[in-house]
C-alpha cells in the first residue's frame, strides 16, 4: 500500500537515505504525533525520565494519534514555521488579550496549556480563512 506525505501529498518511502539532500531523502517517511508526546510527560528519547505534563486531560481527543509526513514537510515546514516580528507582536497581543502572558514563571503550566491551544486556534482560523478564500477565488487544483 502506498503512503503519502499529509502534507504535500508526495510518496513516502522507508528504504534509507533518510534527510539527506536528495529527493529520495527529502521523501522519506516521518511519523509525527498530532499533539506532541511530551505534553502528557511522556517521551521516547528519554523513555526512563518524567515530565510534568502540560496537558492533564486530553484537549482534542486524538491522543497518541499521528500522521505521516515527508521528511522535508516535517523537518523543514513543521518544526521551523517561520514567525516573522509582526506575527509575534499580534500573538503577543493575542495573548495579553485573553490573559495568557507571564510577568514571572510559576509552578503551574496551565497558561502555556492555554497557549498552545490558542496558538492551534489562530493556525486554525487562518489555514481555514485562507481555504474558503481560494475556493472563492476558483484555485482548486
Amino acid at each position: 500500500m502506498s503512503e503519502h506525505c499529509g502534507i504535500c501529498g508526495c510518496l513516502l518511502h522507508h528504504r534509507g537515505d533518510y534527510a539527506k539532500p536528495t529527493a529520495k531523502g527529502r521523501s522519506h517517511a516521518t511519523k509525527h504525533h498530532y499533539v506532541a508526546e511530551r505534553f502528557f510527560g511522556r517521551s521516547k528519547n528519554r523513555p526512563n525520565t518524567i515530565r510534568e505534563p502540560i496537558f492533564l486531560k486530553y484537549p482534542y481527543n486524538i491522543e497518541k494519534r499521528y500522521v505521516l509526513y515527508c521528511y522535508e514537510c516535517h523537518e523543514e515546514l513543521i518544526h521551523n514555521p517561520v514567525l516573522l516580528p509582526d506575527d509575534i507582536k499580534r500573538l503577543n497581543e493575542l495573548m495579553r488579550i485573553r490573559g495568557l502572558t507571564e510577568k514571572t514563571k510559576n509552578y503551574s503550566r496551565k497558561k502555556i496549556a492555554e497557549r498552545i491551544m490558542l496558538f492551534h486556534e489562530a493556525l486554525h482560523l487562518g489555514i481555514k480563512n485562507l481555504l474558503d478564500s481560494e475556493k472563492n477565488k476558483g484555485h482548486q487544483h
